[in-house]
């Protein structure tokens, strides 16, 4: 079955960073469209970060210059690169494999940014 496994996150400082990784498996990485979602306390889900299998990537605008989406497909890994950190950006950040119309869900990694 799919699994996506994400790691990378923890506690920061404002203005650190973190880099977020997401494994997976048992699915075509390489073709797959690869998001990163992050929800906060008491807020909606919303999409971060976007690469496709082409290499195109879209962000949210809210992390627009600071964070940077990436894959290696020979690892079958997408990653996050976080920089420049708010404490606005604390959330859980979810990993989602879309392929053929099918979404597949990490279980989500904690970031928490200190003031």
């Amino acid at each position: 079955q799919v699994q996506l496994v994400e790691s990378g996150g923890g506690l920061v400082q404002a203005g650190g960073s973190l880099r977020l990784s997401c494994a997976a498996s048992g699915i075509i990485f390489s073709i797959s469209v690869m998001h990163w979602h992050r929800q906060a306390p008491g807020k909606q889900r919303e999409l971060v970060a976007t690469i496709t299998s082409g290499r195109s990537t879209n962000y949210a605008d809210s992390v627009k210059g600071r964070f940077t989406i990436s894959r290696d497909n020979a690892k079958n890994t997408v990653y996050l690169e976080m920089n420049s950190l708010k404490p606005e950006d604390t959330a859980i950040y979810y990993c989602n494999a879309v392929l053929f119309g099918n979404g597949y869900w990490g279980q989500g990694t904690q970031v928490t940014v200190s003031s």
